[in-house]
């Protein structure tokens, strides 16, 4: 066999073998506000489950006043991780590591 063995004929152009260079990454402040932002949440999360988990302590050791500092803290701790994630989220959307959720066409309503 002479030229290419992959079928194409010797010397042609490969389409498509040719790359870009890549970009250079850089520091971008807003992915770092979201980074500092997740962390921020998740920091207030462990704080608030600490709180929450000593406040329960309390309230079962016969301080009934702690009950609500339980309630209250508990609710703080999930808002501070669903923050958390969300934020964790978009911040892998921005960098490219998770693509944008598009809609389907299988997803949309069936019209009759």
């Amino acid at each position: 066999m002479s030229g290419s063995e992959g079928g194409g004929t010797a010397g042609a152009p490969r389409g498509g073998a040719r790359r870009a260079a890549k970009p250079k990454r850089r520091l971008q402040p807003k992915l770092l506000g979201l980074l500092l932002g997740a962390l921020v949440a998740l920091a207030g999360w462990g704080l608030l489950v600490w709180v929450a988990v000593d406040s329960g302590r309390a309230a079962r050791g016969g301080d009934s006043g702690k009950w609500g500092v339980l309630a209250a803290a508990s609710l703080g701790a999930v808002a501070c991780l669903f923050f958390c994630l969300w934020l964790v989220t978009v911040l892998l959307r921005r960098v490219g590591i998770l693509e944008e959720r598009r809609p389907s066409a299988q997803a949309q309503p069936h019209r009759h």
